[in-house]
């Protein structure tokens, strides 16, 4: 049985991974700070036999046997990641290190959760993994632009300099049951003021766009890279399906049948105008690409936040 160290095991994304893994045989152990993480998440896996959680904090080296590593670890929505933009930056720096060290002694492979993030507000659209970005480095959002960037160096230098065996994936947003509802994430945010039928809350003019990939489709993609034998990546996970702001909070409400208006604020600094992921080359590599349309994820998101709040 292949032992597998999943880091943020017990966060949105995170868990999803553990539940897929132990589906599939694997021995999971599930390592978590608890910061954005939640128990809630996997409380229902605490009893099985081939699942252990540990919780602690990915910048402490961690040291046991695995197989494979999947690094998720990190704050991924704006008010966490900026609440403590030091500590956001460390996990991308020394947390990447501490799951490449652990690699390497171990002869695992690792896969690196990294982000659309690193193309910043792209002036190419969609988004390629060619593509190099257009990144603030000084910014609100740079701590995590910019840290997962490095993680991204990190994982390519590791590569290069010690053979180790590396996958990068690159999420563009994604959504689904288990979201945090005070994540202030575009999606859990429109749900949650719905259905309490709160004032929605459009940041801009809400023409900016994204694109909207449902968990369950993610987990597949990153399954499929990291069991890939030769593709280090990085390569784009996400929906190519775009919408703007005003057209998912029009979906939300119909869907909801909520009676919340909405309501205009000014745009927050370094938001991205556009994104949208190219996804030839997970088509070509991983023979991967969603499924799941967006009223379908919605449908089930919100029957999810209906029990949650």
């Amino acid at each position: 049985m292949k032992r597998v160290l999943v880091t943020g095991g017990a966060g949105f994304v995170g868990s999803h991974l553990c539940d897929r893994l132990i589906g599939e045989g694997y021995y999971v152990i599930c390592l978590d700070n608890l910061f954005t993480g939640r128990l809630k998440n996997i409380a229902h896996l605490m009893k099985h036999p081939n699942f252990q959680f540990v919780e602690q904090d990915v910048t402490i080296p961690f040291k046991e046997k695995v197989d494979r590593i999947y690094n998720l670890a990190c704050p991924a929505s704006p008010p966490f990641y900026q609440a403590d933009m030091v500590n956001t930056a460390k996990v991308c720096f020394l947390g990447t290190l501490n799951m490449l060290e652990l690699a390497k002694e171990c002869g695992a492979r690792i896969l690196q959760a990294s982000t659309s993030e690193v193309y910043g507000d792209p002036h190419v659209h969609p988004q390629t993994e060619s593509y190099r970005g257009n990144v603030n480095p000084v910014g609100i959002r740079s701590c995590y632009d910019e840290g997962k960037r490095i993680s991204e160096t990190l994982c390519f230098s590791y590569h290069l300099q010690h053979e180790t065996d590396i996958r990068i994936i690159r999420i563009f947003n994604t959504y689904g049951p288990r979201m945090n509802p005070e994540d202030g994430r575009v999606v859990s945010n429109f749900i949650v003021q719905a259905l309490k039928g709160e004032d929605i809350t459009i940041y801009g003019d809400g023409s900016q766009t994204r694109s909207f990939c449902y968990v369950d489709d993610l987990v597949e993609g990153i399954y499929r890279m990291m069991e890939n034998p030769d593709f280090t990546g990085p390569v784009n996970l996400g929906n190519p399906g775009e919408f703007d702001m005003i057209q998912l909070a029009n979906l939300i409400l119909e869907m909801t049948k909520s009676k919340s208006r909405l309501v205009y604020r000014p745009l927050p600094g370094d938001d991205p105008a556009k994104r949208r992921p190219d996804i030839s080359l997970a088509k070509e590599k991983l023979n991967w690409e969603p499924s799941i349309p967006l009223k379908e994820g919605l449908e089930r998101t919100i029957a999810y936040f209906k029990e949650e709040i």
